[in-house]
């Protein structure tokens, strides 16, 4: 079990990377190999998930209502482009991931938490994300979200099993290099995020409840506030300075990552 002041830090990381195209995934795994951090167990993953789908759904919180009233009024002859068309497309995106999660999500997570690997992908897919911004900076306007582009951001969001990936990076490298513009882009991997956050979070509650450990409450109260105020401040910022800044600045981080990565792992 890990210690308080072990529990913040993580939950500070989870809410810190949950949403910023760096992958919170890989960020959490990399304690644990340099360090030798216990693993942060399951009631704490099932606290950081609640802490973090609370900031979405706070922050995202006119657009889900907008989007709930007009599926109930139309849900199966949505107009396109409408909110009620959205949540389908949400749907859509999210199939992907939940497949392969099911069929693959076991081997993945037992063969691909290592520094090599978290190294290789946050390198690979920060290259990527800064084809995809400088493509986007180039264009005038952006592609309509369609059935196709929800799908293939989906599929895009499927790779993200694998640490280091990030699921908001490559969500928006997807929705960029399909035409979106950045607001878009992001707006759609943030709403996509709910669907998998509540589906990872029920899945580890229900192996909670099966494990029948203990639960530190304090500390997991403490952790859940914790990633939820820094992923909402994270969100909002993120959106606020997103046409300002592009995305290089995540680029360059994440090939500064794995320049490290690469030369710890090189050292052992």
């Amino acid at each position: 079990m890990i210690d308080p002041l072990q529990a913040l830090i993580l939950a500070l990381i989870q809410g810190l990377t949950e949403f910023l195209p760096v992958s919170s995934s890989g960020h959490l795994v990399i304690p644990s190999l340099l360090l030798g951090w216990p693993d942060q167990g399951l009631a704490f993953d099932v606290a950081v998930h609640v802490g973090t789908l609370a900031a979405v759904l706070l922050y995202f919180r006119g657009d889900l209502y907008r989007m709930a009233i007009d599926w109930l009024r139309a849900p199966l002859a949505p107009r396109e482009q409408s909110q009620s068309y959205m949540v389908w497309l949400l749907l859509a995106a999210t199939l992907p991931a939940v497949v392969l999660g099911l069929l693959l999500g076991d081997w993945l997570e037992a063969t691909t938490r290592s520094l090599p690997v978290i190294a290789t992908t946050t390198l690979l897919f920060g290259l990527l994300l800064g084809l995809a911004d400088r493509r986007a900076a180039a264009r005038q306007q952006g592609a309509a979200l369609t059935l196709r582009v929800a799908l293939l951001v989906g599929l895009g969001q499927a790779t993200a099993l694998v640490p280091g990936v990030s699921r908001s990076g490559v969500t928006i490298t997807v929705g960029l290099l399909l035409g979106m513009d950045r607001q878009s882009a992001a707006r759609f991997s943030f709403l996509l995020s709910i669907p998998v956050i509540l589906g990872a979070g029920l899945l580890k509650v229900i192996d909670l409840l099966q494990s029948g450990v203990s639960v530190q409450w304090p500390m997991l109260v403490l952790a859940t506030i914790a990633a939820g105020l820094v992923a909402y401040l994270c969100i909002d910022v993120f959106l606020r300075w997103l046409d300002r800044i592009g995305l290089m600045p995540f680029v360059w981080y994440r090939v500064a990552l794995a320049a490290l990565l690469y030369a710890i792992w090189l050292s052992q």
